[in-house]
C-alpha cells in the first residue's frame, strides 16, 4: 500500500467512531420501525415541516424586525446527500471548489481509492480541506438543519428515526409515551426550520463570514503549498526541533503533513497565543523556525485578520439564533419536550448555557430591542467587541 492510500485509510480511521453511530442509527431504526408498527404512527418529516414553515417564518420576522426571503425552499436529504452537502458548506475559492467537491464525494461514497489520488492530484489542498471532512462530517447526527443559498435542508437522517428510536427504547407501552415523544419530535423540527430561518435573513453576516473563511482557506493552502515544496534536511530539522513524532524517511508526505498540521495558523497560534489570538494584534515566531521558513511570520500576520472576521461573523449569527430560539420558543410545549426527551434537559438549563454571541446578543437587545438585529446584521460586531458589548454600542452611537 502506498502512501496516499494509507493516509486515505487514516482519514477513515479518523472519522470511524462517525461511520459506526451512523450505521448503529440505520439498525436502530429499522428495529424500532418494526417494533412500534401497528401500534403508533409517527408524520412524516416534509409533512411537518411544510406546515410549520410559514407560520415560523412569520414569527421570525416578526422577532427580529428583518425580512426572511422570499425564495426559500425546503429539502430533505439523506446520509449521502448530506456529506455532499457539507462539501458545499466549506467557502473555498472557485479554484478549490471542485476539489472539495469532489473529496467530500469520495468521502460521502468512502471510496479510499478516489481519495488516494485527489491527494496526489493535489495534495496542498488534500491537507486544508480534509480537516473540514473530519470536522464537519463528524457532526452530522447532532446537525439537524443547514441553510445555503435560498435552501434549508433538514437532516432527515436523523430527525425521522430519532422519535422512533427514542420511544423505542423507553420501551412499551408505545402508546402512552407516543405523546410525550412526538411532542419532542415536533419541537426538534420547530427549533430546526426557526433556526434556519433565521440564519437564512443574515445576508450580509453570511457574506462577511464567507469571505473571511475564503481567505482563511487560500492561506492555508499558501502554507500548505510552502511547506511541500521545503527539501528533506529542512523537513527533518524542522520536524526534531518541533518535537513532532518520528515518521520514517519512505514516507515523506507523511513528515511533511505533521509539519503542516503543527504551523498550521489554526493549531500552531492558537497554542503559542491562546483563545486571545481572535483579539489579538501582534504576533512573533520562534526564530529558529522562521529561519527555515521565512514566509511563515507574514503568513501568520495575513491569517490574523480574516480568522477574526470569520470569528466574529460566526459567532454573532449563531448568538443571534441562540437568542431568538429562546425567545420565541420560549412558551411551546413541544420545544420544552424537545428538551426532555431528546436532550434530557429542561429550559432553565437551556437558558443559562453560555455563549459568547447568545451573550453579546442580548445585552445588545437590552438597549436596542428589536433593531438590534438589523444593525447586527449591516454592522458586524468585531472579536473585540463581542467581549465588550459597550465598545459596540459606542460605535453605534
Amino acid at each position: 500500500m502506498g502512501e496516499f492510500e494509507e493516509f486515505a485509510e487514516a482519514l477513515f480511521g479518523q472519522l470511524s467512531v462517525e461511520i459506526d453511530e451512523e450505521r448503529e442509527i440505520m439498525q436502530l431504526a429499522i428495529k424500532a420501525k418494526e417494533d412500534i408498527a401497528g401500534k403508533v404512527q409517527f408524520s412524516e418529516l416534509e409533512e411537518i415541516a411544510k406546515e410549520i414553515f410559514p407560520i415560523f417564518k412569520e414569527k421570525a420576522e416578526d422577532f427580529l424586525g428583518v425580512k426572511v426571503p422570499s425564495d426559500l425552499q425546503l429539502k430533505f436529504p439523506e446520509l449521502e446527500d448530506l456529506k455532499r452537502l457539507k462539501g458545499e458548506k466549506v467557502f473555498a475559492d472557485s479554484e478549490s471548489k471542485e476539489f472539495v467537491i469532489k473529496l467530500f464525494n469520495a468521502v460521502a461514497k468512502e471510496d479510499l481509492k478516489n481519495i488516494a489520488e485527489l491527494m496526489k492530484e493535489n495534495t496542498a489542498k488534500y491537507l486544508v480541506y480534509s480537516t473540514y471532512a473530519i470536522q464537519y462530517i463528524s457532526k452530522i447526527t447532532t446537525t439537524y438543519g443547514d441553510y445555503l443559498n435560498s435552501v434549508i435542508y433538514l437532516n432527515k437522517f436523523i430527525l425521522s428515526r430519532y422519535p422512533q428510536i427514542i420511544l423505542h427504547k423507553q420501551g412499551e407501552p408505545y402508546e402512552s409515551r407516543f405523546e410525550n415523544v412526538n411532542s419532542g419530535y415536533l419541537g426538534a423540527v420547530k427549533m430546526t426550520v426557526l433556526e434556519e430561518l433565521i440564519h437564512s435573513a443574515q445576508g450580509n453576516l453570511h457574506q462577511i463570514n464567507k469571505n473571511a473563511a475564503m481567505e482563511v482557506n487560500r492561506i492555508n493552502e499558501e502554507l500548505a503549498e510552502i511547506i511541500l515544496s521545503l527539501d528533506t534536511e529542512t523537513v527533518n530539522k524542522l520536524s526534531e526541533y518541533c518535537q513532532l513524532q518520528a515518521v520514517p524517511d519512505d514516507f515523506p508526505f507523511a513528515k511533511k503533513a505533521n509539519l503542516f498540521f503543527f504551523l498550521n495558523p489554526d493549531h500552531f497560534l492558537i497554542e503559542q497565543i491562546g483563545p486571545d489570538v481572535m483579539t489579538f494584534t501582534h504576533v512573533e515566531i520562534d526564530p529558529k523556525i522562521g529561519e527555515s521558513i521565512p514566509q511563515l511570520l507574514d503568513i501568520y500576520k495575513r491569517w490574523l485578520v480574516p480568522i477574526q472576521q470569520h470569528h466574529a461573523a460566526f459567532t454573532a449569527m449563531e448568538g443571534m439564533a441562540g437568542f431568538a430560539i429562546e425567545n420565541i420558543l420560549k412558551e411551546d410545549q413541544d420545544f420544552q419536550n424537545y428538551l426532555t426527551t431528546f436532550m434530557g434537559t429542561d429550559f432553565s438549563s437551556y437558558q443559562v448555557r453560555k455563549s459568547m454571541g447568545k451573550d453579546f446578543t442580548k445585552a445588545i437587545y437590552e438597549k436596542l430591542g428589536k433593531n438590534t438585529f438589523k444593525k447586527m446584521i449591516e454592522i458586524p460586531p468585531s472579536t473585540r467587541e463581542l467581549k465588550d458589548p459597550q465598545l459596540y454600542l459606542k460605535k453605534l452611537s
